[in-house]
């Protein structure tokens, strides 16, 4: 999938956040609360190892919708595995993912890539599937959040400007739950479209 449009998604963002910090009452500024400042910085969680949880091997149950975005309810289930490993101290990790439907004779093999930015205590995650043999367009960018992980990029699905979601959850139990989501009208709905259920393996 190519990029498209990716400035004025982040634009929006900047202005949503903006538009989100507190109103400066008559007589003070910014540099009046530094120490306000630095507590909030100080608060700001350190996700390195939120994706320490992944680490070793799985069994895996995927759900797939098979024509996202054009009103059909047709999913296609799949079962397989999954070995994540970690790279760079744990600063990065890397998941191969291999499933097959036999009722559809369809197979995916996986590649992905989760790289944390100490500086903006942000995760980079990035797909590869064998079929094409290359990175899918831009990584989903976030972090986890009262144990919740959400990850959201723009990009284009059939010739059209989407959002796309990435939502991790119950991540403090053996059976972490991943779901990946669409939107095409600029994140007011989203339609569910990979859903998997994963359970480790005993060492």
């Amino acid at each position: 999938m190519a990029v498209r449009g990716r400035i004025g998604f982040w634009a929006s963002a900047a202005g949503a956040f903006l538009l989100s910090q507190p109103t400066l009452t008559w007589g003070e500024t910014a540099s009046s609360t530094p120490q306000a400042a630095l507590q909030g910085a100080a608060a700001q969680h350190d996700g390195q190892h939120d994706f320490d949880l992944l680490v070793g091997s799985w069994k895996i149950h995927l759900k797939r919708l098979l024509r996202p975005l054009s009103g059909s309810n047709e999913w296609v289930e799949f079962d397989g595995t999954v070995v994540c490993r970690k790279i760079w101290d744990g600063r990065g990790e890397v998941e191969e993912f291999n499933v097959d439907s036999p009722e559809k004779h369809i197979h995916i093999q996986g590649l992905a890539v989760r790289l944390y930015n100490p500086e903006s205590h942000q995760w980079r995650i990035y797909w590869a599937n064998s079929a094409k043999g290359s990175i899918d367009g831009p990584p989903v960018v976030g972090e986890f959040k009262n144990g919740r992980g959400e990850f959201f990029d723009q990009d284009e699905f059939d010739g059209r400007v989407i959002f796309i979601r990435y939502r991790w959850s119950d991540v403090t139990t053996d059976a972490p739950h991943f779901e990946q989501a669409y939107s095409e009208d600029g994140g007011k709905t989203w339609e569910t479209n990979w859903i998997t259920y994963q359970t480790k393996e005993k060492s």
